[in-house]
Parts: structure tokens; C-alpha cells; sequence
């Protein structure tokens, strides 16, 4: 493949790291400090604490499919190319890390009051009828609550490219693009007393939103780019401008 790349919610720009609980979380902080006056029962105490806020699990899931028309050189030979030769697609939001890594700025958001601007760090890995691309980590930038939730969620995703191989020398084929992500998120206190269904129906909402808006586009920017590298254009240039 060669390119990489909901509302009640305002969209903007900029850029999940994947949250492990960090060693400077405040209870563990606490802990540290009363380590040389506490015995084993306090720290045991206070670790239970930490461990036991309360949890909100997001998740979304979208399927997106286009058809394109094959023109000189095969829909299966664009999609076999070696992450190396990937167009980024869309320079305002996407940079190149290294051959499999790129890192990617989602749109601004909001959740409930608060800004959110995800930057997303993912690889590419190839496969035999298209792309599986994972993210490795990310970081939240907005408003400084959720700056401070980033030591505190876990992340994971995994969007899959293909076309049929099957159907190889059909004049149109079908490109999809099947999208899945999951966040589960340490509830900051200032949201503790909305119920968490109420939070994680939130969230999952907004993260389907995010997959309405972002994969048509993606989608899109990848046929133009199937076209232009079809069309014998290797100069891998991106096509997007950063505009949804």
C-alpha cells in the first residue's frame, strides 16, 4: 500500500501514548515520602488506593469501502509496496519516523468541557493483501486536565487496509479500511461524580466520531494516491492539505 494517514463534537487539529501508570502518580508520590515512617500495612494501603480508582473503557469500530477503477498498474501491486515507499499522504497531520513509523496529529476535539488533541505513534506492517497499522503509543495534548490524564489510560489500535487479491483483474476493485479503538481511561476526580456509563457512552461516541470523520477522508486521499502512482507520478508526495 502506498500512503498512510464524530460530532456533536468541534474538530480542529493537532496531534493515545500508551498510558502505564506512572511512578509519579500522587499516590505513589505520597507513598515515597512516608516510606522512611510508615510500616507495611500503610504502604499496602495506599497502593490499593492507587490502584483502585475507578475505570472508564471506550471503544468504536468502523468499516469503510470504496471502489476504484484500475488503471495501468494493478489496485494488488500498489497495495504490495514496501512501507518505505508509502506517501504520507496528508504532510499538515502526518510525518515520517522511520520506513514503518509514523507519527500522526488527530483533529481537536472536546470532551464534555475540556480540549483534546491526540498525537498518535504508529507502525505499518505489511501484509500480503495490503497494511495493518498499530498504534505504538500516545500522547494527549488540550486543556491541562488532560494533559495530566496522560500517565494515567491505556490505548490500543489497529486499522487494516486490503483490496480483494482475488479479484485482481477485475477492472474496479474494492479498497476497505476496517478501524478498531479501545481506551481505558483512570476517571479524574472532577468527573467522579458523573456515573460512568454516562462517561464511557461519552467517549465511545466521540471516538466513532473521530472514525466518521477521519477514514472517508483517508480513504479518499489513498484512491488519488493509488491513481497518481498508477498513472507512473513516483514521486510519493502527499495530497493532503491538513483540512477535513
Amino acid at each position: 500500500m502506498a500512503s498512510l494517514n464524530s460530532n456533536p463534537i468541534p474538530f480542529q487539529l493537532r496531534n493515545p501514548r500508551t498510558g502505564l501508570r506512572s511512578s509519579n502518580s500522587p499516590h505513589l508520590v505520597v507513598l515515597s515520602n512516608l516510606s522512611s515512617s510508615s510500616d507495611d500495612a500503610s504502604k499496602s494501603t495506599l497502593r490499593i488506593s492507587a490502584d483502585s480508582a475507578p475505570k472508564a473503557r471506550f471503544v468504536a469500530r468502523r468499516t469503510e469501502s470504496v471502489s476504484v477503477r484500475q488503471l495501468q498498474r494493478p489496485l494488488t501491486e500498489y497495495m504490495s509496496l514496501p512501507a518505505s515507499q508509502y506517501s504520507v499522504l496528508d504532510a499538515e497531520r502526518i510525518e515520517r519516523v522511520d520506513d514503518n513509523t509514523f507519527r500522526c496529529y488527530v483533529y481537536r476535539f472536546k470532551f464534555f468541557a475540556f480540549e483534546v488533541c491526540p498525537v498518535l505513534l504508529v507502525r505499518v506492517e505489511e501484509q500480503p493483501d495490503g497494511c495493518c497499522i498499530k498504534l505504538l503509543s500516545c500522547k494527549l495534548e488540550g486543556s491541562p486536565i488532560v494533559v495530566a490524564q496522560n500517565d494515567k489510560f491505556d490505548a490500543s489500535m489497529e486499522n487494516k487496509i486490503s483490496c480483494d487479491s482475488t479479484k485482481r483483474d477485475s477492472p474496479v476493485q474494492r479498497l476497505t479500511s476496517d478501524a478498531v479503538i479501545e481506551v481505558s481511561i483512570e476517571i479524574p476526580f472532577a468527573f467522579r461524580a458523573i456515573p460512568a456509563q454516562v462517561i464511557e457512552s461519552t467517549g465511545s461516541q466521540v471516538l466513532e466520531q473521530i472514525l466518521k470523520a477521519m477514514l472517508p477522508r483517508f480513504m479518499s486521499q489513498l484512491v488519488k494516491d493509488y491513481q497518481a502512482w498508477a498513472s507512473g507520478d513516483t514521486s510519493r508526495q502527499p495530497l493532503g492539505t491538513g483540512e477535513i
